[in-house]
């Protein structure tokens, strides 16, 4: 490197190498001419090579956010998450138009009977006539009901059926026009109950046959129209009749007089005669049958006999000793054939 060169006239400047560098070079320094003018500073030779990477700077400032991009595509829909809860009930809505009126169809366990209501169906409004078709369409453990009214019976009511109630009004009356029994019950836990039965001549048969078992006779009224003479002239006709071999039958609450007997009790058939009143009759007939017989009466014109023990009715209970059998019936008049 040349400093402070004066030339008045020319200059001559050598070269020389560079112990570095594979170039030579020079510097001049503050350069004057003849004049002491000064010309020339410095003049750089070229650029050196690149020196080392020095250490990173500190972190700048950071720069403004830039714009947001684009919208991405939709991802997959996640799974379902759980039921959240119950919202409270919303105000109930307004009450719709009433329907119309149907019609009531017919209960086929509960059908009714009204004596001149020809055509009937059986329902309260519109009953059936007879007691056979009301029995012919009721379920068992139905119930019949029949109203008031006057029924002429010429052929047999047969209760086939089991657990059925046959019920009359105050003031339903079955008369019988035919020597046919009126009431035939052949079916088990069967109920007759309320009626007034009779006939409008003296008929050789009973008003009621039970040839089933846990039949129930009660609160009926059963008469016979008046016959001349001595009782033992009188045509045999019976309140209540049971067929043999027939089991634990009730009669019970029965108002029957002005017939032959109050009632005839089959061989081996069984059941209760209970607070029955019978009047003017040849009493109840017992033929071989076990019934026990509490609390019954007597009214008048009184009976020939009140109880009948026929001959081949066992000894001992129920019927014996004879005295508690009458204490236990209102001093009944007891026939003991046996």
């Amino acid at each position: 490197m040349l400093k402070n060169i004066n030339c008045s006239s020319n200059c001559k400047f050598n070269h020389y190498p560079s112990p570095i560098f594979d170039k030579y070079y020079f510097h001049i320094e503050n350069f004057y001419n003849s004049s002491n003018q000064h010309l020339i500073k410095s003049i750089t030779g070229p650029t050196g090579p690149t020196g080392p990477t020095g250490p990173t700077g500190s972190t700048g400032l950071n720069g403004l956010d830039g714009k947001t991009g684009p919208t991405g595509p939709i991802g997959a829909t996640g799974p379902i998450g759980p039921t959240g809860p119950t919202g409270n009930t919303g105000a109930t809505g307004a009450t719709g138009a009433t329907g119309a009126t149907g019609t009531l169809g017919v209960n086929p366990y509960l059908l009714y009977v009204k004596s001149g209501n020809i055509g009937g169906i059986g329902t309260q409004n519109d009953p059936f006539p007879t007691i056979t078709e009301a029995l012919n369409n009721i379920q068992e453990n139905g119930k019949i009901i029949v109203q008031s009214g006057n029924y002429d019976i010429a052929n047999t009511i047969n209760i086939n059926k089991n657990n059925i109630k046959l019920i009359g009004f105050p003031g339903t009356t079955l008369t019988l026009t035919s020597a046919n029994i009126p009431i035939l019950i052949t079916g088990n836990g069967n109920l007759i109950k309320g009626f007034t039965i009779t006939s409008n001549s003296p008929y050789p048969i009973e008003m009621i046959q039970i040839g089933g078992n846990n039949n129930i006779i009660t609160n009926n009224i059963i008469y016979g129209p008046e016959q001349q003479g001595s009782s033992d002239t009188w045509v045999v006709n019976r309140g209540i009749v049971t067929q043999g071999n027939t089991n634990n039958n009730i009669i019970k609450s029965n108002i029957i007089y002005s017939l032959r007997q109050c009632g005839y009790l089959n061989p081996n058939s069984n059941g209760f005669i209970i607070q029955n009143v019978c009047f003017n009759t040849r009493g109840w007939v017992v033929d071989n049958a076990i019934f026990e017989f509490s609390g019954n009466s007597w009214g008048n014109p009184s009976n020939a006999v009140d109880i009948a023990l026929l001959s081949g009715t066992k000894q001992g209970a129920p019927y014996d000793p004879i005295s508690l059998l009458q204490s236990n019936n209102s001093d009944a008049q007891i026939s003991d054939q046996r």
